[in-house]
């Protein structure tokens, strides 16, 4: 609820509990054991925020934050609740909500370009290793330098294919691109389609300032990601997650101290971003953590233990809530010492055995004060949400949907001129030169064939004639030959019978 200008979450037999808004941008912490209260926690502050005239975004991971834009109903067990902290100005309302999805199902699609994720997002989402992450990295520098716009998976696809067609062209300058390396990454493109990554890069691509409106009575919109399926692939809303934070960290401007936080995020399931995330990813998470507050941006991990958060980030979260937690093991035990230690001690209980005792609905609280220190830590019991908890049908979730002041804005796709058409066209271009280069040496060679064979029919034809001239000649000479040698014959005969005929007549003279 929001109270004589400040956040209350809770209450117990001595005092009201209030987040101080120009404190809610330092952060913040919800952690508990599954069935502690965790949800409860989380909707009445987003609602709180709301009310406060703060927008929200906060993940729905098991659908029932949905009805948060319906009244809440009346029952024993809340009116039980706030009979016992003494709160009698409670009022069921619904709030401004404004439904997003990844997959474009369940509320208006959430998009955004590759080149806006970039490469090292991306390699974490397809979980390449580090060999893999650099040639990624190569083809993304590559793209911007040449001017090929890297919007969908289908701009990725191919330009990696063009790198691998041509990386010859690129090793001196950028160092080896592998062709195992692109075959992994496009292996692993296909994984990350088949999870649903088609839905979510394409254009239109989200305005991160759409998430931050109110409405005409000044509420802050919850903005509500409906991640049923999403939280399925872990990986993918981790990394959607992690792109959301860096965005925010970019594109916002400067603000400095604020009366109020521009906007709140909650971070549920916080554990799955810091999941085996790459050191000098935590790095930048923990710098933008440390940052983001100059931004007017709150941030508030949801978990099961402190433990899920890197302790740097740890120590930027000011505002704390620790629902019960079980200790069976010594090393469970040793983590709600820690935990217990981390909170400003309160005199009046042991922090340690608080922890372990607490039931559903109550929580240890520690919010920081107007100068920016923790308050002694305090038993708390949480207000009961004011809205509707549970899950609304799909009829009220699609009149919402359509009321929406961004209705339509996101829901035609945008398919216009990228990398795949630019280098299609490129491509299909070169191959068209390449056909018709090969076309004319085909050409050149069938001609070079004909003119030889065409020479060597000529030259054939010419053989043939010398050899018929050669025994036309043979024939001629022979014939003159036989002529010679009759005429020569017969001379000798005749010359022969007339010296026999002398021979004979001297003989007998």
């Amino acid at each position: 609820m929001f109270v004589n200008d400040k956040v209350l979450i809770g209450k117990n037999s001595n005092e009201e509990l209030f987040i101080v808004p120009s404190m809610a941008n330092r952060h913040g912490l919800i952690t508990g054991a599954s069935g502690s209260g965790k949800t409860i926690t989380l909707k009445v502050m987003a609602e709180s925020f709301s009310s406060m005239g703060v927008p929200v975004f906060l993940a729905d991971i098991k659908g029932d934050l949905a009805g948060t834009c319906m009244p809440g109903e009346s029952s024993e067990k809340i009116k039980e609740r706030l009979d016992s902290i003494g709160i009698t100005n409670f009022e069921f309302k619904g709030f401004p909500v404004v439904f997003w999805d990844v997959f474009a199902k369940s509320g208006h699609p959430i998009r955004t370009t590759l080149q806006e994720v970039g490469s090292t997002i991306l390699s974490r989402m397809l979980g390449l290793n580090e060999t893999q992450e650099g040639v990624l990295a190569i083809v993304f520098k590559i793209a911007k330098e040449e001017g090929y716009e890297i919007i969908d998976l289908k701009d990725l696809r191919l330009i990696l294919q063009y790198v691998a067609e041509n990386s010859k062209d690129y090793t001196i300058k950028y160092g080896n691109v592998a062709s195992q390396s692109i075959g992994s990454i496009q292996r692993n493109l296909v994984m990350l389609e088949e999870q649903g990554g088609d839905y979510f890069f394409g254009e239109p691509a989200i305005d991160i300032n759409d998430f931050i409106k109110n409405n005409e009575n000044g509420l802050g919109n919850i903005n509500i990601l409906h991640s049923v399926e999403l939280y399925k692939k872990p990986d993918l809303y981790a990394c959607f997650l992690l792109w959301l934070l860096s965005s925010l960290n970019e594109k916002l401007p400067e603000v400095g101290d604020m009366d109020k936080p521009k906007m709140v995020f909650f971070f549920d399931e916080a554990h799955l971003l810091f999941n085996e995330l790459p050191s000098f990813m935590l790095t930048q998470v923990i710098q933008i953590v440390k940052l983001i507050r100059s931004k007017g941006i709150g941030l508030y991990f949801i978990s099961q233990s402190p433990n899920d958060i890197p302790a740097e980030i740890l120590a930027q979260l000011g505002n704390k809530v620790q629902h019960n937690l079980r200790a069976y093991t010594p090393a469970e035990q040793k983590a709600i010492k820690a935990i217990s230690d981390s909170f400003r001690s309160n005199p009046e209980f042991d922090t340690q055995e608080a922890i372990l005792s607490l039931g559903t609905g109550e929580a240890l609280v520690s919010f920081l004060n107007e100068k920016g220190e923790p308050n002694v830590v305090q038993k708390a019991t949480i207000l009961p949400p004011q809205s509707l908890m549970g899950a609304i049908d799909d009829s009220l979730r699609l009149m919402v949907v359509s009321r929406s002041p961004i209705h339509g804005k996101y829901d035609t796709v945008i398919d216009r001129e990228s990398a795949f058409e630019i280098l299609s066209t490129q491509m299909e271009e070169k191959k068209a030169q390449e056909e018709a280069i090969q076309q004319e040496k085909e050409e050149a060679k069938a001609q070079k064939e004909e003119e030889k064979i065409k020479r060597e029919e000529e030259r054939k034809k010419k053989q043939e004639e010398r050899e018929k001239e050669k025994a036309k000649k043979n024939t001629v000479q022979y014939k003159i030959g036989k002529a010679a040698e009759r005429t020569a014959n017969s001379a000798l005969s005749t010359i022969g019978r007339k010296v026999a005929n002398e021979l004979f007549k001297s003989f007998f003279k």
